[in-house]
């Protein structure tokens, strides 16, 4: 019997305290009210009714905007502080398409991964030799270096290799601070999101005034340029969260790193397959068997819990109702492990992934969002988040190096969360036996 959401949140309680309190297990809780392998369930969120979903169904309803729209959806501490005021997270129809198409240009064509994967082996080859020196930077910390400065570069920023690890540690912990708004950490993350806001807009000032002239094709010039639907460029301080928001979420896949270690750690079988793989190619640049782990890392892995958006007419999915002016949530880490989705999904198997090159076709996939990449909401960075993981485990599964199994527990009420270590890596050789070791 269909349910009508209208009604039934008047008899629940608001549940997003609990999101704060439960974390990752928020989910199960919601899915705990209806029948086992359902699609929807009733929630409160904010004060509306709610409609929780899942699955391959749940993301053809969230990412349908003649029946969703993601505008004001978003919570402002979430919106504000992670993506920034009038950030394309926050458009939809065609002012999304236009925007969104930039994006493509700077991220999503194939040329520009190939831009970057050189970027990565290099600063990759950085972080090893580091390591090879006696260096004890974290897995995770040595990760958001290396992607932001190679995305940096990538995107055509100027200034030095140790300002641009600064800056990405700047980035990291505005990822790391903005779920947890009960935290001094999202104080510091408000922070650090007021110097990128204003360092950003500097950048793009320069470009305008001809004091930098980075080159076409790179995430600086577009964004310096991008006019709007009426031909007026951005603000200069939009244009700079949008520059920021082309290479942020680069440096946000340092927490998958943080799980690949962990996953490495407990899989050595798996560090041999892609160490020969990486010898046999002499290149750190990720091969099939590391993109597959990256993808099992990425299915995985919490990360992104939900999003919401609002609905703009009534739904109905599997047995349960929302009216127009609801919010529709869409349960990521649920969808990403849906048993009705995936085989074993409860299992760490890579090598579901060997072979899949058309990712995007699996609707139940989701780590960087659903449904089509020019059209939707899906994130134009997945190329590059892909070519970064890759070449981290690649880098991770050295036979010179070591994963520490010390503090690689995760604290699954914290959003978002990684191994409380970060992933310690230690030594135990030169690096100087392996063919695609480069001083």
């Amino acid at each position: 019997m269909m349910s009508s959401i209208t009604a039934a949140a008047r008899t629940l309680t608001d549940d997003s305290p609990q999101l704060l309190l439960r974390g990752y297990g928020f989910g199960d809780r919601i899915w705990r009210r209806v029948r086992a392998g359902a699609r929807s369930a009733p929630m409160g969120l904010l004060g509306d009714p709610t409609i929780f979903v899942r699955g391959a169904e749940g993301v053809e309803v969230f990412y349908d905007e003649d029946r969703v729209r993601r505008h004001g959806a978003m919570p402002g501490i979430v919106q504000e502080t992670l993506f920034g005021h009038g950030s394309v997270h926050s458009l939809d129809g065609e002012d999304h398409r236009h925007r969104k198409a930039t994006f493509l240009d700077v991220a999503y064509e194939d040329e520009q991964v190939e831009r970057l994967r050189p970027l990565l082996a290099a600063e990759w080859q950085r972080e090893l030799d580091d390591w090879f020196a006696g260096g004890e930077r974290s897995a995770y910390d040595a990760a958001v270096g290396a992607f932001g400065r190679a995305v940096m570069r990538w995107a055509g920023l100027p200034g030095t290799a140790a300002a641009k690890t600064r800056w990405a540690g700047r980035l990291a912990q505005i990822v790391d601070g903005f779920g947890v708004p009960y935290s001094p950490e999202y104080l510091l993350a408000w922070i650090n999101r007021r110097w990128s806001d204003r360092h950003s807009q500097h950048l793009i000032e320069a470009v305008r005034d001809g004091d930098l002239q980075p080159e076409p094709g790179t995430a600086l010039h577009a964004w310096a340029w991008h006019r709007d639907r009426a031909g007026v460029l951005l603000s200069a301080r939009l244009a700079g969260i949008e520059l920021q928001n082309s290479m942020r979420p680069m440096i946000a896949v340092a927490r998958f790193v943080a799980f690949a270690a962990k996953e490495l750690h407990d899989r050595p079988e798996w560090r041999e397959r892609i160490a020969a793989e990486a010898a046999e190619r002499e290149t750190l640049d990720g091969g099939p068997l590391a993109v597959a782990f990256a993808q099992e890392i990425r299915r995985t892995a919490p990360f992104v819990p939900m999003l919401p958006a609002r609905a703009v007419a009534d739904i109905e999915l599997d047995g349960q109702r929302v009216a127009a002016g609801g919010r529709v949530v869409l349960d990521i880490l649920g969808t990403n492990i849906d048993e009705s989705s995936w085989e074993r999904a409860d299992s760490f198997a890579p090598e579901r992934f060997i072979g899949v090159d058309d990712y995007e076709a699996l609707s139940a996939f989701v780590p960087h969002g659903g449904a089509d990449v020019a059209t939707g909401h899906r994130c134009p960075g997945e190329k590059l988040a892909i070519a970064g993981l890759a070449t981290a485990i690649t880098a991770l599964s050295h036979r010179d190096v070591a994963i520490l199994g010390s503090a690689l527990d995760v604290d699954m009420r914290r959003l978002p969360t990684k191994p409380a270590s970060g992933g310690r890596v230690r030594a135990t050789g030169t690096g100087g036996g392996c063919p695609f070791h480069r001083r």
